[in-house]
């Protein structure tokens, strides 16, 4: 028997360059998002960090916790706009295990 819902846990950086505004309206989409296909579990803003390596020219980011649990077709949707949305530079959406 497939699947009916599964944890998730997705960490995105958002460009600091935008504004505390934008950046602020970019976790409240992305959290309204999740929210519209499943349950936001756990959001933690962990705020501006300094970059691994340098993405985009830029040494730092703000980085976003999510874990939330939605069915198994929604986190392909979630990457996709991830990947579209300015001000995102880096996503990565992960599986929890049981």
């Amino acid at each position: 028997m497939a699947k009916i819902t599964a944890n998730y846990e997705l960490m995105y950086i958002i460009d600091i360059d935008l504004g505390e505004e934008q950046v602020a309206a970019t976790v409240e989409r992305f959290k309204s998002l999740i929210e519209a296909n499943g349950t936001v579990n756990e959001l933690e803003e962990m705020g501006k960090r300094k970059l691994a390596y340098l993405i985009n020219d830029k040494p730092e980011g703000y980085y976003v916790l999510v874990k939330f649990t939605s069915g198994p077709e929604f986190p392909a949707e979630l990457d996709r706009v991830l990947k579209i949305t300015d001000g995102v530079m880096r996503s990565l959406i992960t599986v929890i295990g049981e």
